[in-house]
């Protein structure tokens, strides 16, 4: 029998990654999500991948997802006249509104919206962190700082504000105009930068208007401590470490990735851990020690999908990357230890029929010879009720809708297969049964379970559980209409 994965794989697509026969080699690795990088390349870059990706499925015949991921506004000093200024401990350093070219002591923050929610004792960060200043005195358009950490400051360099909710609408003109653009072309999933507050998801939820499901970034602190609002209102959740590190104490990040995957996890959304996984195999063709000890920990703390980034995009060794992801990811999910842990952080949470059934479909596959669960599923809804359980055997997640199955790609242990539409319980009993025959789950000697909602293509109706046999004979002689 077939050993199937669990966990997922997104790769970034970048100027590494671009052609057909990168593409499908990243697929055939091991890569079930591509994540479009809308904060690098054009519409038209963005489009020729996409068209690609979308060859690929056809010619793989399985369901591959596609991540937009809108780059949010970006928050960036102004350009200095003569060139960088190294900015020393206890020197005193002036941000302000003017765009006359900084000096070594002053320089423009064209953002008079950070000014308006600065406030003393506020910590300023520049250039992802490595320069720090504390606000001494502000005003709508001033902030007089002391350096605390300082370094060489130079034009445009990035600038993070942890410490205040910054009033800025997570979506830019420009990421309205590619949310825009990345509907129009069909992607699976919108990835939101700089989610501060549910508010934030609600605005691009109106804007996608269902076309796409909105996966919640989460990279600022404000976002950490508005998580359980944040969750109730996304489709998926991105724990974006890098900016996270940045915001927070290094050392405060792992506690924080465990408890949102848990959250996640409970709340039957999926779940992805970013960021630097395996940063060394940009320009190395293998990762170190502590990268691969890095994916491992996600993955035993049993997280959705683990990503690569500039990995993938940029890197000189692209397909070797997700090869790596996906080996580590085998060897983890083949460890004893990992049910244990996997099982262990199971939460009971039985509040519908559906949640009733999917834990009795993953109950019933563990006390006896079941090859598969197989989900009959519209919406998606049944396919994460039962990778919520982390079963031990494959979940095989059957739709007639491909926009469901290609979202589903994200979710932990979920084999996506397209059936025609149904209209009776037998012919989904059939279906199931070939499906698994025909990926390697089972054979004609073992059984499977089936669950499905009747009537079909209502979403939300999940009230049926059958053992079946994967032999067809058996299912035509034994199973009512």
């Amino acid at each position: 029998m077939r050993r199937h994965r669990k966990v997922k794989i997104v790769a970034t697509l970048g100027p590494a990654s671009s052609d057909f026969a990168t593409i499908r080699a990243l697929f055939e690795a091991g890569a079930d999500v591509f994540r479009l990088n809308m904060s690098h390349g054009t519409h038209e870059e963005q489009r020729a991948r996409y068209d690609i990706i979308r060859k690929v499925e056809a010619e793989s015949g399985r369901p591959i997802a596609v991540l937009a991921d809108l780059q949010g506004p970006k928050l960036r000093v102004g350009a200095f006249a003569e060139g960088p200024h190294d900015l020393r401990d206890g020197q005193a350093f002036r941000f302000d509104l003017d765009p006359t070219p900084g000096t070594a002591s002053r320089v423009q923050l064209p953002h008079p919206e950070i000014f308006a929610a600065l406030e003393p004792g506020a910590e300023l960060l520049v250039n992802d962190g490595k320069i720090r200043l504390r606000v001494e005195a502000c005003g709508p358009d001033f902030a007089d700082c002391t350096v605390t950490a300082g370094g060489p400051i130079s034009n445009r360099k990035g600038v993070n504000v942890p410490d205040v909710v910054l009033p800025l609408a997570a979506l830019s003109d420009k990421d309205r105009d590619d949310l825009e653009f990345a509907c129009g072309l069909g992607v699976d999933w919108l990835a939101l930068s700089f989610v501060q507050r549910p508010e934030d998801v609600i605005e691009a939820r109106e804007l996608a208007k269902g076309r796409a499901a909105i996966l919640s970034k989460i990279e600022k602190p404000a976002a950490v401590r508005a998580f359980p609002e944040i969750l109730k209102v996304s489709d998926g959740i991105m724990v974006a470490r890098g900016d996270l590190g940045v915001e927070l104490p290094v050392h405060s990040v792992p506690p924080i990735q465990k408890r949102l995957v848990r959250a996640c996890r409970a709340a039957a959304k999926p779940v992805i851990v970013a960021t630097q996984m395996l940063e060394s195999m940009i320009e190395s063709p293998m990762p170190t020690r502590a990268e691969v000890s890095d994916v491992a920990t996600a993955i035993y703390e049993g997280t959705d999908a683990i990503m690569l980034s500039a990995e993938s995009a940029a890197g000189a060794y692209p397909v070797e990357a997700v090869a790596t992801m996906d080996n580590v990811a085998r060897s983890v999910e083949s460890d004893p230890t990992y049910r244990e842990i996997i099982e262990s952080s199971r939460q009971a949470k039985r509040q519908t029929v559906a949640d009733g059934i999917v834990a009795a479909a993953r109950e019933i596959a563990e006390t006896t010879d079941i090859s598969a669960i197989c989900a009959f599923t519209q919406s998606g809804t049944t396919a994460s009720l039962v990778a919520r359980e982390r079963p031990r055997v494959p979940i095989v997640a059957m739709s007639s809708e491909q926009g469901t199955l290609r979202r589903l790609c994200l979710t932990w242990g979920t084999h996506c297969v397209k059936t025609p539409s149904l209209e009776r319980f037998k012919q989904a009993v059939v279906n199931a049964a070939k499906a698994a025959r025909d990926f390697g789950f089972a054979d004609e000697s073992n059984q499977i379970v089936v669950m499905a909602g009747v009537p079909f293509n209502v979403p939300g109706t999940t009230n049926i559980l059958r053992i079946a046999p994967c032999d067809e004979r058996l299912i035509y002689r034994t199973d009512p209409e």
